[in-house]
């Protein structure tokens, strides 16, 4: 139909807008991946802005890797495993802090294992919407994909990667 097909076009009056609508397509269940770097602590600052923004619930997951290096030396996995932990008891802190400012419903979850399989089973458990993550400051990613490059990979989710 042209616009002088259109009745009101036709006149010079403009039709009238819809309402705007709050925070009814955004996503419901927002997955993020925290391992304590700045790029996932900025990701999970802007997932916290969009759970806050969208009523949205926030699934904080810190992921340890487990690497043959750090089983192998004496001490080396339980040196791994005391700085996951000091990393979840910083973020756990953040968290409160963050929730006295601008409440979320959200959860913290830990798992040890391959952070893109974790990640993406935990989005699949929890019929995520979304995921954000941290780009990868890593040079060796380059080559072999981060995170991120692997999660957009599956498309199974929209994934938003943090600077």
């Amino acid at each position: 139909m042209t616009a002088e097909e259109r009745p009101d076009e036709r006149a010079g009056e403009r039709p009238a807008a819809a309402p705007f609508e709050y925070g009814v397509d955004g996503p419901r269940v927002i997955v993020t991946g925290v391992d304590g770097s700045d790029t996932s602590l900025r990701a999970a600052a802007y997932a916290w802005g969009l759970a806050r923004r969208g009523g949205a619930r926030l699934l904080l997951v810190h992921v340890t890797p487990i690497t043959s290096l750090s089983t192998l030396t004496p001490g080396g996995a339980a040196v791994m495993q005391e700085a996951a932990e000091e990393i979840v008891r910083d973020l756990e802190d953040e968290v409160r802090r963050a929730c006295e400012q601008a409440p979320v419903d959200y959860e913290i979850v830990t798992a040890h294992g391959d952070p893109y399989v974790v990640l993406a089973r935990f989005a699949d458990e929890s019929r995520a919407d979304a995921v954000v993550v941290g780009a990868s400051t890593q040079a060796g990613h380059r080559l072999i994909g981060s995170v991120a490059v692997r999660l957009v990979r599956a498309g199974r989710w929209p994934v938003t990667v943090v600077p």
